[in-house]
């Protein structure tokens, strides 16, 4: 009699799977950056819609922007990997999500013209997914014979 100790790994459903691959690619955008040129990081803070974020901005990230570049790639991978491990962590992930994009109107108020959108399609998403996030317990091992 032999045990079969095969368990079915249960992926996050597909619009959770979807926006973790993306926050983990766009990580890679920040990396390239800092690799190629982190100053390209100061037209960001110039166009804040608030004065004290462009000073922030300019005294903070730009004093280090490759250290902040790599940050910002570290926030957007941890925020892939939460999606992209299921349960808890997926529904944690979908907050950070919203809360991501919301920090972008720092950056300036015409980047409402991809957050709305943005903010829209991760609400329909994570509503999708949500009751679908919760993992099933693991399967016990099975006798074969």
């Amino acid at each position: 009699m032999t045990t079969d100790h095969a368990t079915t790994r249960r992926w996050p459903p597909g619009f959770t799977v979807a926006a973790g691959a993306f926050y983990t690619c766009m990580a890679g955008v920040h990396i390239g950056v800092v690799a190629a040129d982190p100053q390209v990081y100061a037209s960001y803070g110039e166009s804040a819609s608030m004065s004290w974020v462009s000073t922030l901005w300019a005294d903070i990230f730009m004093a280090r922007p490759g250290f902040w570049g790599l940050v910002a790639a570290a926030i957007e991978i941890t925020i892939g990997v939460l999606l992209l491990v299921g349960g808890r962590a997926s529904k944690l992930g979908w907050i950070a999500v919203a809360a991501f994009q919301v920090a972008l109107i720092l950056l300036g108020w015409l980047y409402l013209v991809w957050i709305v959108p943005a903010l829209v399609i991760a609400t329909l998403a994570a509503r999708h997914d949500w009751p679908r996030l919760e993992r099933p317990p693991l399967e016990q091992p099975r006798l074969a014979g």
